[in-house]
């Protein structure tokens, strides 16, 4: 990795951090400045703008967050052991989190809103990713035998998406982790008695 490349992946750690803690908006430059020890022209040498910059960083934490779901799920070849490893893995959001200040995708749909469209269409494509991913897993599962012929893997999908964030804005709200933790418990048991065949 050259010095530049070195640089460039320094703003992004910095800035994930910046931007999920404090917001788009509520992120100055002088933050960004104070986060990476860069001068404004050093930061703009990588990056185009403050939008692009934010774009990037919340891909980045995206993906910071997918591997670490992808590590609670991997290996676990039943469709529902599957989705109660990714629930636990969105768990570790608020028991140890990759990126602080909560779950980078809830935070920034909800900043992003109409104000920002390029921010929230990134935020909108990592959701879909996350839902076609769920989908997906109860379609193999339903051809597996594993899962119940009638489930309607979108409406689920919507179901375990919602009551997973709700969770997460829960638990950041009063500093509890006792409200994801009741989410994830109830989804799993509500996966193993609905959901098996």
């Amino acid at each position: 990795m050259s010095k530049g490349e070195q640089t460039h992946q320094m703003i992004l750690e910095r800035a994930v951090r910046v931007f999920n803690q404090q917001g788009y908006f509520g992120a100055s430059l002088a933050d960004l400045m104070r986060a990476t020890g860069l001068k404004k022209g050093g930061i703009y040498n990588h990056f185009r703008s403050k939008e692009e910059l934010a774009v990037e960083a919340f891909e980045y934490a995206i993906k910071l967050v997918w591997d670490r779901i992808q590590q609670e799920y991997a290996g676990k070849r039943h469709a529902i052991e599957r989705l109660i490893a990714m629930m636990r893995g969105y768990q570790s959001l608020i028991d140890d989190p990759p990126v602080s200040g909560g779950c980078p995708l809830l935070n920034t749909a909800i900043e992003s809103d109409d104000a920002q469209p390029e921010l929230k269409q990134h935020a909108r494509d990592a959701m879909t990713r996350w839902r076609a991913w769920i989908i997906r897993t109860l379609d193999r599962g339903i051809v597996a035998g594993e899962v119940c012929p009638d489930i309607d893997g979108d409406v689920l999908a919507t179901i375990i998406i919602t009551t997973l964030e709700g969770g997460v804005m829960l638990s950041k709200l009063y500093d509890d982790p006792i409200h994801i933790r009741r989410a994830v418990e109830h989804l799993s048991a509500y996966l193993r008695q609905t959901l098996s065949v």
